[in-house]
C-alpha cells in the first residue's frame, strides 16, 4: 500500500504564501517523478509543477516566478512553496507521484486526497 499524504494548505490573503508538503510511505522502491496539481471548482485538474529524479522542474505558466517545488528523496516528500498568491490559485492541490513499487515493476501514477487553499481577503 502506497500513501500520498497532503498537508498545509489553508487559507490565505492575497499576496501572501503557503507551502504545501507531500509524504510518500509504504512499500516503495523508487519515486521518478514528483509533482503538484490543481483543481479549481468547475474546472479540470490540471498540472502545477513537477521535479524527476535528477532534480529537473517544469513549471505552468500561470506559476513561473511565484512557485518553487523541491523535493527531499530521504524523506520521500515533495514540497511546493508558493508566493505572490491570488485569488485565482484558490484551489484543491493534489500530489502526484509515478513511483515503482520493487525492482522489476513498472512505474505507477499515485495520488493524494488533495489539500484545500483559499486565497482570499
Amino acid at each position: 500500500q502506497v500513501q500520498l499524504v497532503e498537508s498545509g494548505g489553508g487559507l490565505v490573503q492575497p499576496g501572501g504564501s503557503l507551502r504545501l508538503s507531500c509524504t510518500f510511505s509504504g512499500h516503495i522502491f523508487s519515486i521518478s517523478i514528483m509533482g503538484w496539481y490543481r483543481q479549481a471548482p468547475g474546472k479540470q485538474r490540471e498540472l502545477v509543477a513537477e521535479t524527476n529524479s535528477v532534480g529537473s522542474t517544469n513549471y505552468a505558466d500561470f506559476v513561473k516566478g511565484r512557485f518553487t517545488i523541491s523535493r527531499d528523496n530521504a524523506k520521500n516528500t515533495v514540497y511546493l512553496e508558493m508566493n505572490s498568491l491570488n485569488p485565482e490559485d484558490t484551489a484543491v492541490y493534489y500530489c502526484h507521484a509515478v513511483l515503482r513499487r520493487s525492482e522489476r515493476s513498472a512505474g505507477v501514477g499515485y495520488w493524494g486526497k488533495g489539500t484545500l487553499v483559499t486565497v482570499s481577503s
